[in-house]
């Protein structure tokens, strides 16, 4: 028996030496905080007394320990981190709208799908652009006094140069940083590829909020003059940072789980590390997105990779491009149908107050891949 228990020891020592060093080993937890878009409602959120939302019941286990008390210790991010998640869904979404993967997602905790749980180019867009959701979102409400534990960016101030000066509400995007990494990167466990891999990328969303501030000012002076301008930093827009992380995932970089060497001195192996599986590539810049896997084919419906396929999907006859139906379809033709669409039309205001349309119908001409 003692010699059977040292076998089946070793056998499990074994595969989880083999799932650590791959990367794609047995499904992880990473990103299961993502469900609470789906369930952050009044009827299970608790609250103190003024009725700000600190966090989840217990009972949906959808966070760990360390996000709730991250939760508790700052109230009112709640409310912040849905609508960063919110926000990220819907910029995914938009992003990828033509493309054979368009970022699907349903209403179970698993929001994403089984996406996640691979590690190719899509898994590193979804974990970028959550953490930088969450980012703007906390960022944005610090200066909106939303959140009880942080206010507006402060730290410019005085002049700034010869016909302005730092003053205003700035977006508090370190705090938003810095709670981001926090409460996002603890979700993954581990010190294998795919977790080095989701760190980088959930980084990179941050760091892309971050680069992307932009000046801000506010004119002063007899009759709109504007001798003197009082100017902040502002977050840029979601569809900027939508724009610049869809923009790294086509030149996303596959990476590799390497080791910097022996520390002599210290006689301890250094850190492991990201490296590009073509030695004749450079480094992935913080910016850049990986990836450690090629992507699943996106074509056909295949519950084992949790992809849908395109059957069905709407696409464009007369394009060459990804949202053509040749490349859409994946060579599987497309049919043709014709729909009457009745909107409102030729509107009139009448004083007052009222608005009178008429109705237009008119014919429309869909494409739908088989």
């Amino acid at each position: 028996m003692r010699s059977l228990a040292l076998l089946l020891g070793v056998k499990a020592a074994c595969i989880l030496l083999v799932s650590s060093l791959s990367g794609t080993g047995a499904v992880n937890n990473s990103g299961r905080w993502w469900g609470i878009v789906n369930v952050a409602s009044s009827s299970n959120l608790l609250t103190n007394s003024k009725n700000v939302q600190l966090v989840l019941d217990p009972s949906l286990a959808l966070l760990s320990r360390r996000q709730r008390r991250l939760i508790r210790q700052n109230p009112g991010i709640l409310h912040a981190i849905a609508a960063g998640l919110h926000t990220a869904i819907k910029e995914c979404k938009w992003q990828f709208r033509n493309r054979r993967w368009n970022c699907p997602t349903t209403h179970s905790p698993a929001i994403f799908g089984k996406i996640v749980n691979r590690g190719c180019r899509e898994t590193a867009f979804v974990f970028a652009i959550t953490s930088a959701g969450v980012t703007h979102a906390v960022a944005r409400s610090c200066s909106e006094g939303a959140i009880e534990s942080c206010t507006c960016d402060y730290r410019r101030r005085g002049p700034g140069g010869p016909d302005w000066h730092w003053g205003g509400c700035s977006d508090n995007v370190d705090f938003g940083r810095m709670f981001s990494r926090e409460f996002v990167d603890s979700s993954e466990r581990g010190r294998d590829l795919r977790y080095l891999t989701n760190l980088h990328n959930n980084e990179a969303g941050r760091m892309t909020v971050s680069s992307e501030m932009h000046q801000e000012c506010k004119c002063h002076g007899m009759s709109g003059s504007c001798t003197v301008r009082t100017c902040w930093m502002r977050l840029p827009s979601f569809r900027t940072v939508g724009d610049f992380l869809k923009d790294r995932f086509d030149g996303a970089s596959r990476v590799v789980y390497a080791n910097k060497g022996s520390n002599r001195a210290s006689h301890r192996a250094d850190p492991r590390h990201l490296e590009p599986e073509n030695p004749a590539h450079k480094p992935p810049s913080a910016m850049d997105l990986v990836y450690f896997e090629k992507s699943p084919n996106f074509c056909s419906y295949n519950g084992k990779t949790g992809t849908l396929g395109t059957s069905g999907r709407t696409c464009n006859s007369s394009s060459p491009g990804l949202d053509g139906c040749e490349l859409l379809c994946c060579g599987r033709g497309y049919k043709t149908r014709t729909e009457s669409v009745t909107e409102r039309c030729h509107c009139t205001f009448h004083w007052c107050c009222h608005v009178s349309c008429l109705n237009c119908t008119s014919t429309r001409t869909l494409h739908q891949c088989l």
